[in-house]
């Protein structure tokens, strides 16, 4: 699946560092491991749609052993997994389907643009949270919104989805775990339609790291969320991925 020939230990480290600092603030936080890990790539110069294919890629093997984590930590709700599982994967597939057909001059600075504003949504949820719990209401669009952003994006699926469940009074500990095994099929949905469309060849030696990396953090997530408030970290998410995505967008129309 990985074309690594010539590639070596030092190259890939960034990768793996990126991989398990993804995961594990995805894991605990129900999102950030397809923002940070896009912006990343898409700042190195890898195209949206490849950035994209490669981070869904990861993530149908990190996100199963998180969801297994958050599963075991009985994290999850699956009525509420069925609800947003269906109309994600539509809208997943959707928005992989748009990516794929819109130019990476014209597509890469929207992408970052909108990454931006998630980590601007991520720092202002971590300073004003207020959270009192009841059954989330809107979730069907929520799912699909969710799904269609997360593909087009490279991320988006975990602050879209789990933050507004969190705002509509959703359990933490469930909105996350939920969210997160509800991540598994959207990005197995995903994937496919990106390797149909632009190849296996899109992946390299930067999703070889960002696996080693994603899969080492995967197994803490549930304990985790089941353990750690969330504040500081959306703060702190946020402020990393407003920097970077704010970077690589002057990078992108300069």
């Amino acid at each position: 699946m990985f074309d690594v020939a010539g590639v070596g230990p030092a190259d890939l480290l960034p990768f793996i560092l990126v991989g398990f600092v993804a995961q594990m603030i995805d894991g605990a936080l129900g999102m950030a491991f397809g923002v940070i890990s896009n912006t990343l790539l898409i700042s190195l110069g890898v195209p949206p749609a490849s950035a994209s294919a490669i981070v869904h890629t990861i993530k149908n093997f990190t996100g199963a052993v998180s969801a297994i984590s958050h599963i075991a930590h009985r994290n999850v709700d699956w009525r509420l997994f069925w609800r947003l599982v269906i109309p994600g994967v539509a809208g997943g597939v959707l928005g992989a389907y748009v990516l794929t057909e819109i130019l990476p001059s014209v597509a890469k600075p929207l992408v970052l643009a909108y990454l931006a504003a998630i980590g601007i949504f991520l720092i202002w949820r971590g300073f004003t949270q207020i959270h009192r719990e009841k059954p989330p209401r809107i979730v069907e669009p929520l799912g699909f919104a969710g799904g269609f952003l997360d593909a087009a994006g490279g991320g988006g699926w975990g602050p879209v989805v789990t933050s507004n469940l969190l705002v509509q009074g959703g359990t933490p500990r469930i909105a996350v775990g939920t969210v997160n095994t509800a991540e598994v099929f959207l990005a197995l949905a995903i994937t496919a339609t990106f390797l149909f469309s632009i190849g296996i060849s899109a992946l390299g030696p930067p999703a070889l790291g960002l696996l080693i990396g994603g899969l080492a953090a995967a197994p803490f997530g549930g304990y985790v969320a089941a353990r750690v408030s969330a504040k500081w970290m959306l703060a702190m998410v946020g402020t990393v991925l407003t920097a970077t995505s704010l970077y690589g967008f002057w990078r992108a129309v300069s």
